[in-house]
């Protein structure tokens, strides 16, 4: 049994390594959000077809939208006219990264992963895009049933709406000058988005501190099992399982310490964010039953495909010499932008509470 203060050194030191990369991310966010509208997104990624499903996945790789604030922006989708599939798409695609967690992967697991991860998403998108175009009809999942996605939305939005790119909160009254473009960046940026995935955050990080302090560094790689079973394992975990994509990064660094491949690390990046209960069951109400089927099915299939891939290419032995040498590179700059990475949580948590009281 690991001691406290080993579990808080092994935290400190994840979040010491991604904080500044994480700020970053937050402003990035904030930046995007001012254009990377909901409207936008309705607007561009409307009809049917691959091309469709296509311009969702780009527009919602660089999202940052958890898999809970994904299902009413999925839902819009649907409401203004994209096929089955672009939702899908926009589905797949939009949980698994964001500004701030591609950032973070870099952080943690180094360039080549990083980029990895976003081709991953890439691929998972398309192919769930074209494999629900492919067996659904027109009007799949559309009408009443469909709703604005919030009714299932149990995860990162308790007590209040989802996390929306572009939704000024606490927008101006009827005949108010609106607020200028860089404040709402940075509300968005280092107010919404911490207050949206800090939780999940810190959870994730407790994890990854727990797991650090608990499994000796690449136990499993002695025990050197089956790699058809480290996937399973890590598919096990993530597709039942609501942790957004940047809570992910941590727990993911931490199987890879213990000893699972890059590739089985990457099955739970994928699962982990597209997939929870809530999704699974909305997905059902947007895109239509067959849809569904077909969305989770694609998703299954992609992440082994990429999984697989992942461990085949030459990057692979670098993934892991990066994240067993985390705490080699900590300056002082580091630990203070983990400093302040806590305080903006910390203020993000307060207020949440206080708007939750009011």
């Amino acid at each position: 049994m690991p001691s406290p203060i080993a579990v808080l050194r092994e935290i400190w030191i994840t979040a010491a390594q991604m904080a500044p990369y994480l700020l970053v991310g937050f402003a990035a966010a904030g930046m995007l959000s001012l254009v990377l509208t909901p409207e936008l997104v309705r607007r561009t990624a409307g009809g049917r077809g691959w091309r469709s499903s296509l311009k969702a996945v780009l527009i919602g790789i660089p999202l940052p939208l958890c898999s809970c604030g994904v299902i009413p922006v999925t839902a819009a989708l649907r409401k203004n006219g994209a096929g089955a599939g672009a939702a899908a798409a926009f589905l797949t695609a939009t949980p698994q990264t964001g500004a701030d967690s591609i950032l973070a992967t870099h952080a943690l697991m180094g360039p080549w992963f990083a980029a990895f991860r976003v081709f991953a998403a890439f691929v998972s998108g398309m192919a769930s895009g074209v494999a629900v175009d492919a067996v659904t009809r027109r009007g799949d999942g559309e009408g009443p049933a469909s709703g604005d996605g919030r009714e299932s939305c149990g995860c990162c939005c308790h007590g209040g709406d989802p996390p929306d790119p572009g939704d000024a909160k606490g927008a101006p009254a009827s005949g108010e000058p609106p607020a200028p473009a860089w404040l709402r960046a940075a509300r968005f940026g280092f107010v919404d988005l911490p207050r949206d995935i800090g939780a999940h955050l810190a959870i994730g990080l407790l994890v990854s501190g727990a797991l650090a302090a608990t499994i000796p560094p690449d136990v499993l790689s002695s025990i050197n099992p089956p790699w058809y079973l480290a996937y399973v394992a890590a598919m096990a975990i993530g597709l039942p399982l609501y942790v957004c994509s940047t809570a992910s990064i941590p727990i993911a660094s931490a199987m890879i310490a213990a000893g699972l491949s890059p590739g089985a690390a990457l099955i739970f990046l994928i699962t982990g964010p597209a997939t929870n209960a809530a999704t699974i069951a909305t997905a059902a109400k947007i895109i239509g039953a067959r849809g569904a089927v077909a969305y989770l099915a694609t998703l299954v299939a992609s992440a082994w495909a990429m999984g697989a891939l992942a461990d085949a290419l030459p990057f692979a032995p670098s993934v892991v010499a990066h994240v067993h040498d985390h705490c080699a590179a900590l300056t002082p700059w580091h630990h203070a932008a983990a400093t302040l990475l806590c305080a903006i949580l910390v203020a993000a948590a307060l207020g949440r509470v206080g708007w939750k009281r009011t």
